[in-house]
């Protein structure tokens, strides 16, 4: 698997010693109920069950400063192609490394995977990650109730495509 980075941020494949840090940050509920596919309460056993599945093109998003798990981004592959997902610790909201690191992986869905186009989904009480979508050109296609395993039950979730002609369009304005 392959290693991506960005201004401030190195995408890596994740490996053992990232238990903890994945534990820590995902025992924050707060963290938990913005995804679809973490329960809580997490659980080191949790995130060793999800190092098993070895999946694809999921990447820790490791800070370059001082090397620290903020949190983790990957594509997931469905009948129609990629979504693609991210989370990140508390303390690490509000800094642009969400769009950063979103930013980043997409342009290697486009690249590197030769994807025309590619979706994700943000919670209606989740607003911040709509913003992060649409800085990369991401446009509204529809919402749905969708499991959240966190919260136990179905929540309202807005589905964003992104092109590439949209994304590369958003990058050079």
């Amino acid at each position: 698997m392959c290693i991506l980075e960005s201004e401030r941020l190195i995408l890596r494949p994740p490996r053992p010693t990232d238990i903890q840090s994945m534990t820590v940050w995902l025992s924050d509920f707060d963290v938990a109920k913005m995804t679809s596919r973490v329960p809580h309460p997490y659980s080191e056993g949790d995130a060793e069950a999800f190092l098993a599945l070895g999946e694809a093109h999921c990447f820790v998003i490791q800070r370059k400063s001082d090397g620290l798990f903020m949190g983790a981004t990957g594509l997931h592959a469905e009948d129609d192609g990629y979504e693609f997902g991210y989370w990140l610790g508390k303390p690490f909201w509000g800094f642009g490394y969400a769009t950063e690191a979103a930013h980043r992986l997409v342009r290697h869905a486009f690249e590197a995977l030769g994807q025309n186009t590619v979706h994700a989904g943000w919670f209606y009480d989740n607003p911040a990650s709509g913003r992060v979508l649409a800085k990369l050109g991401a446009r509204h296609n529809g919402s749905a109730m969708r499991d959240c395993r966190a919260r136990g039950r179905p929540v309202l979730c807005h589905d964003m495509l992104l092109t590439r002609t949209d994304f590369l369009r958003k990058q050079a304005a």
